[in-house]
C-alpha cells in the first residue's frame, strides 16, 4: 500500500487489534479504507519509528520511504509472525519465509553455531537461523536500512520484572482478571467467525470459555486432536467436558502413523527450520482440521512462560528446596516454596523420572544459572551420537547466561530468571510453530495471552503470588477457577501435545520403515554433526517414551534434504 503522496510503500503481514483507536487518535477523515495495514501507515507517518510502540498486536513491518531511500523493518514484541532477511552482494532481501531466501544465496551452509543452540533447546538463540547468510528479525526489535547497510537491530519493548510489593493478593488478582478479559475481547475483532483451539489444559481452555463469553450467541467451535495408540495420548475428554459445560461444538482430529509418514515432509517445509519438539505435527493436523470449518482462531501459547506451568520449574525449586533445608536458608527469604509445602504438587513430576535421572546426576546444588542450563539442554542427552567437535556448546552456554541474567530480571528470583529465559527464547519457537502450521491451511491462530499490557503486568507479580507452594500457573487457576470444569481446573498431568512416536518405531511399521529409510542414507549417516555411525535403535534405547532426540535428528536430516541438499 501506498500512502497518499507516494512516499512511503508498506507491506505487512499481522494484525493490529487496536486499530480502531489508533484511527480515532490519527483522525478519522484521513482513511480511504478500512484496513489495519492503512492504519500502520499512517501510524509511521505520524511518528515515524515509534509508531511500533503504539501497536497492540502482531506483525512484521517493512516500509520504504522513497525521499529518504530508507527502509523501516520491524517485529511485533513477541516474535508472533517472521521475519527474515539476507545481505548479498546483489542488495538486501527480506521475507516471511527463509526458503523464498534460497535462490539469492551463494551457497546453502549450516550455520554451526546456530546448530549448537538447536541441539542444546531444538530452536535458535539471537537472530541466528539454520541456515548460513540468514538472519531473523528478533521480536521487539526494529531497523532502519539504507542501501548498501546490513540490518542493526535496536530493542523497541522490553519486560521488565520490577516486582511490585505495594499491593496485596487480592489487587493482583482484580487486575489480571481484567487484562485478560480485555485481551480476549480485542482479540475476537474480526469480520469473520472464530474459534479456539483446546488442547484440554488450562490456558487454551480458559481462553476458549471467555471468548465464548464475549461470543454467547450463536455456535462457538472447538478442536482439538488425539491419538488413538494409548490413552496417555488423548486429552479429548478434558476438551469434550469444556465443551459440554459451554455450549461448544468440539471437533476432534484423529491423528495416526499414517498420518505422520504422509505429512512430515511438509511440516518441516512449512516450519523453515525445524523447532520446540513434536508438538508441530500434530498442531499441523488440527490446523488442517480447522482450516476446513473457520478461518481464526484462538490459542493459549504464552500462558507457560508468564505464569509458570512447566515442570522443570518445580523440578529446580524442588532442589532448591532441598539444598535450603539442608543449609538450614530455607526460610531466609531467598525461596519462593519451602521443601514441607511443594511436597502435595510433586505429583506432577511422575512422567518426569528420566529427566530427574539425568539432572541430579551431575552438579547437584550448583549455581542457579548452571542447574537450569543442565535441566534444559538436551544436548547432553545425546550419548555418543553427535560429534563432539562439531559442537561448540560453551558460546550457546554464554549467550544462555545472558538471558537468564538479563538486566530486566532482578537476581533474587529463581522463578523469575526461568520464565524469563524460556519467554525470551523458547516461546518465539513455539510461536513459530502456532503460526506456521496453522498458516500452513491459510488459518490465522491468535494468542491472546501475549497482550503487551498483561505481559507487562505479570511480570511484575511477586514469585511466591505466582508460584506459591509450588503450585505451577498459581494465580492464574486461582483468578480463573469459576471457568473451568473442575476435571481441567484439578488435572495435574498435563504434557504439551506429547506424540507416540518412540511407541511407532519400537512396534515397527511404516514410521518405522520411513524413518530407517531416511537415516539409513549415506548422506543422513556421514552428516558432520554426527559421531562415527548413526542408529535408530540406539537412539530408541537411550529416550524415554516421551524422548525427543530421534525427532531432533529426523527435522533436521529432512531440513537438511529439502533446505540444503535441494
Amino acid at each position: 500500500m501506498h500512502s497518499d503522496d507516494g512516499r512511503y510503500t508498506i507491506i505487512y503481514n499481522g494484525e493490529i487489534y487496536n486499530y480502531i483507536e489508533l484511527r480515532d487518535e490519527l483522525g478519522e477523515g484521513l482513511f480511504r479504507t478500512q484496513s489495519d495495514t492503512e492504519v500502520v501507515l499512517r501510524a509511521f507517518q505520524r511518528w515515524g519509528v515509534q509508531c511500533v510502540e503504539r501497536l497492540r498486536g502482531m506483525f512484521a513491518i517493512a516500509i520504504w520511504d522513497a525521499v529518504e531511500q530508507k527502509l523501516f523493518m520491524a517485529r511485533d514484541r513477541f516474535g508472533i509472525k517472521p521475519f527474515y532477511w539476507a545481505q548479498t552482494p546483489n542488495g538486501l532481501y527480506f521475507a516471511s519465509e527463509i526458503k523464498a531466501l534460497l535462490p539469492f544465496l551463494k551457497e546453502r551452509l549450516v550455520n554451526n553455531a546456530a546448530l549448537s543452540d538447536y541441539f542444546a533447546f531444538q530452536f535458535c538463540l539471537g537472530e541466528k537461523t539454520l541456515m548460513g547468510g540468514v538472519w531473523q528479525m528478533p521480536a521487539a526489535h526494529y531497523a532502519n536500512v539504507s542501501p548498501g547497510q546490513t540490518p542493526k537491530p535496536v530493542r523497541y519493548w522490553e519486560v521488565h520484572y520490577d516486582i511490585d510489593f505495594d499491593h496485596t493478593e487480592r489487587w493482583f488478582t482484580e487486575r489480571l482478571r481484567e487484562l485478560v478479559e480485555d485481551s480476549v475481547r480485542v482479540h475476537l475483532r474480526a469480520d469473520v467467525e472464530v474459534g479456539s483451539y483446546v488442547s484440554g489444559g488450562i490456558d487454551s481452555s480458559l481462553l476458549a470459555a471467555l471468548g465464548r463469553e464475549v461470543r454467547p450467541d450463536g455456535r462457538y467451535q472447538a478442536f482439538n486432536g488425539r491419538f488413538l495408540d494409548s490413552q496417555d495420548f488423548d486429552e479429548s475428554r478434558y476438551a469434550q467436558a469444556l465443551a459440554d459445560e459451554r455450549n461448544m461444538q468440539l471437533h476432534v482430529a484423529d491423528i495416526g502413523e499414517s498420518d505422520f509418514v504422509d505429512h512430515i515432509s511438509k511440516v518441516i517445509w512449512h516450519l523453515d527450520q525445524p523447532v520446540a519438539g513434536p508438538g508441530s505435527f500434530p498442531q499441523y493436523m488440527v490446523s488442517k482440521r480447522v482450516g476446513e470449518s473457520i478461518k481464526v482462531v484462538l490459542g493459549g501459547q504464552g500462558g507457560d512462560e508468564i505464569f509458570g506451568g512447566y515442570a522443570r520449574y518445580l523440578v529446580a525449586y524442588f532442589e532448591q528446596c532441598i539444598k535450603g533445608a539442608i543449609e538450614g536458608t530455607l526460610h531466609n527469604g531467598n525461596y519462593v516454596v519451602t521443601y514441607e509445602s511443594i511436597i502435595p504438587n510433586l505429583q506432577m513430576l511422575k512422567q518426569y523420572k528420566p529427566m530427574l535421572r539425568e539432572f541430579w546426576a551431575r552438579g547437584l546444588f550448583g549455581e542457579r544459572d548452571e542447574r537450569y542450563w543442565r535441566l534444559i539442554n538436551r544436548a547432553n542427552t545425546f550419548g555418543g551420537i553427535l560429534a563432539p567437535e562439531a559442537i561448540d556448546q560453551s558460546s550457546t552456554f554464554e549467550e544462555f547466561k545472558k538471558i537468564f541474567w538479563g538486566s530486566n530480571v532482578g537476581k533474587e528470583s529463581y522463578f523469575d530468571s526461568m520464565t524469563h529465559f524460556d519467554f525470551k527464547t523458547l516461546l518465539p519457537a513455539l510461536l513459530q510453530v502456532e503460526d506456521r502450521m496453522s498458516m500452513a491451511h491459510g488459518v490465522e491462530a491468535r494468542v491472546p495471552f501475549l497482550d503487551h499490557p498483561l505481559v507487562e503486568f505479570a511480570a511484575t507479580i511477586p514469585a511466591d503470588i505466582k508460584f506459591r507452594n509450588g503450585e505451577l500457573k498459581r494465580l492464574l487457576r486461582t483468578v480463573f477457577s469459576n471457568k473451568l470444569p473442575v476435571a481441567i481446573r484439578e488435572r495435574k498431568d498435563k504434557m504439551g501435545f506429547p506424540v507416540p512416536l518412540n511407541l511407532w518405531l519400537k512396534k515397527g511399521g511404516r514410521a518405522r520403515d520411513f524413518i530407517g529409510d531416511l537415516l539409513g542414507t549415506e548422506n543422513a549417516r556421514t552428516r558432520p554433526y554426527l559421531g562415527a555411525g548413526l542408529s535408530v535403535d540406539s537412539v530408541l534405547d537411550s529416550q524415554s517414551v516421551y524422548g525427543r532426540n530421534l525427532w531432533a535428528l529426523v527435522s533436521l536430516e529432512l531440513w537438511h534434504r529439502q533446505f540444503v541438499d535441494g
